[in-house]
């Protein structure tokens, strides 16, 4: 009890360190934060969404490039791990920019990271409505039908985020629950299936599928380099725990822990799961024609029922990743207007004191999300979540460049996740691969628009932060707190 005590204390004494004061309650175990980065990533719902692409672009020995973009995503989050120890503060990267760089960097790391939730929330709650929801309850295919249903589960996110942090954490907790359970059960039931009933082969794992004669397949934004998509897709939002850190217990360990272990769970679970699926296909190019692979793959296999059990639980994770998006999203809009750095910022830094949750800034996420289903039309939607993939890549290169700025300044502080003498090599390791990582992301020729629309959203950005400049200079030039606590 009294060790729980002091913790608790010196959870406190570092949000006040920052400046703050302990406003959010801090109700998040080490499993819930862990959950928290989990559910982001989800690595059923990313495979389920992404996995047509793969076969159609690459053929499915596309899927050995998951192993590729693991490895360079767990360096990533190696770095963004070191950061987190830290500062353990709701903002993450805006944080850690704004103290150890300067408030006007850290704004911009803030407003990149703003448009990426923003539109990943309604990114992931409309897949869940056209991909999952409206097959499972044998609603046909139709665009106004799937905002709607989009809607309606954004409202209820909402209002659950408000409720309280901890409900908020419960639900997602067991969302994680079944699709670990889920992923390691189809995995193992896919290979017996295979082995019964000798439907599928091995061989796929090296085959080219529909893709045996493309043309230009190995060049710059060719066949193969697409399916790194899918890896790069999927396992982004590790970082979603930083943004709740001041929720979390104990939040120097279990939320650097919760970043590293949520990509490497993610990526060797995500790999099995590939592998299964791809030994279990019967008909390639059937399969590869299918608007849901996945799906398909399960009712070839394991029947109709087990189609329908995957659809059901892919509906439940796609509605635990939104809800994580969502308040990882207001708890970085409730960071930065309490530095008085965002819109409506009065309004916005509030915390209902029954719940303890920034309500006016999770309504805000929702009517967002509002605005974006009724103004924009079908094409639009779709171009600007396929630039929001662009956005985390951009974060992590520019995180990445700021550890190996300022990592000899770092604090360590005993106890806390430490890299130790690997923490050089890791973070040139993870500056490469963000490297390459963004080149992938913006060479296919179909990348131009997405690339447009992320320098749009940077112009707009750049609109507020001059207006900052010219009306409100000193919320740009000082630091809540006592920095130097994060420094020696």
């Amino acid at each position: 009890m009294a060790r729980a005590s002091a913790h608790s204390q010196a959870d406190e004494n570092s949000v006040e360190a920052g400046g703050y004061r302990q406003e959010l309650e801090r109700t998040l175990g080490s499993f819930q934060v862990f959950a928290i980065s989990f559910a982001f990533i989800s690595v059923a719902v990313g495979i389920f969404a992404t996995y047509d692409d793969v076969l159609r672009n690459a053929g499915p020995v596309g899927i050995w490039l998951w192993i590729v973009a693991a490895v360079g995503q767990a360096l990533v989050a190696l770095v963004v791990a070191q950061f987190a120890a830290r500062i353990p503060l709701s903002g993450s990267s805006y944080q850690w920019a704004s103290r150890l760089a300067n408030p006007k960097i850290g704004w911009w790391f803030g407003w990149v990271t703003f448009c990426y939730l923003a539109i990943a929330v309604v990114a992931v709650d409309n897949a869940l409505a056209s991909q999952a929801f409206m097959p499972l309850a044998g609603i046909e295919p139709d665009e106004d039908t799937a905002r709607l249903i989009t809607l309606i589960v954004l409202f209820i996110q909402a209002v659950l985020a408000i409720a309280s942090t901890r409900l908020v954490s419960m639900i997602n907790t067991s969302a994680v629950g079944i699709e670990l359970g889920l992923v390691v059960v189809l995995a193992i039931a896919l290979v017996v299936a295979v082995a019964i009933t000798g439907r599928g082969a091995p061989g796929n794992l090296a085959s080219r599928g529909v893709t045996e004669n493309a043309p230009d397949y190995f060049a710059v934004g060719g066949g193969l380099m697409l399916a790194m998509l899918m890896g790069l897709g999927t396992l982004v939002g590790f970082d979603a725990a930083a943004n709740l850190a001041e929720e979390a217990e104990d939040p120097h360990r279990s939320v650097p822990r919760a970043i590293v272990g949520s990509v490497v769970a993610a990526g060797v679970l995500g790999l099995l799961f590939l592998i299964a699926l791809t030994v279990a296909i019967d008909d390639i190019p059937r399969i590869s024609a299918s608007g849901s692979p996945v799906a398909a793959i399960m009712r070839d296999q394991l029947g109709p029922v087990m189609e329908r059990t995957l659809l059901a639980a892919i509906t439940f994770a796609f509605f635990g990743a939104g809800m994580v998006v969502l308040a990882a999203c207001s708890r970085l809009v409730f960071a930065m207007s309490r530095d008085a750095r965002f819109p409506a910022h009065r309004l916005m830094r509030r915390v209902d004191p029954r719940t303890h949750t920034p309500v006016p800034a999770t309504i805000l996420i929702f009517l967002l999300g509002v605005v974006l289903m009724i103004a924009l039309p079908g094409d639009a939607l779709l171009e600007l979540i396929t630039a929001s993939t662009i956005l985390p890549a951009l974060i992590y290169a520019s995180t990445v460049v700021l550890y190996l700025a300022v990592r000899r300044r770092l604090d360590r502080r005993k106890g806390a996740f430490d890299l130790g003498r690997f923490e050089l090599p890791v973070a040139i390791g993870a500056l490469a691969w963000s490297a390459v990582a963004l080149f992938v992301l913006v060479t296919p020729s179909d990348a131009f628009v997405p690339v447009v629309i992320v320098a749009g959203l940077v112009v707009t950005g750049g609109v507020f932060f001059l207006a900052l400049l010219a009306f409100d200079r000193q919320a740009l030039e000082t630091e809540p707190g006592d920095v130097s606590v994060f420094e020696h």
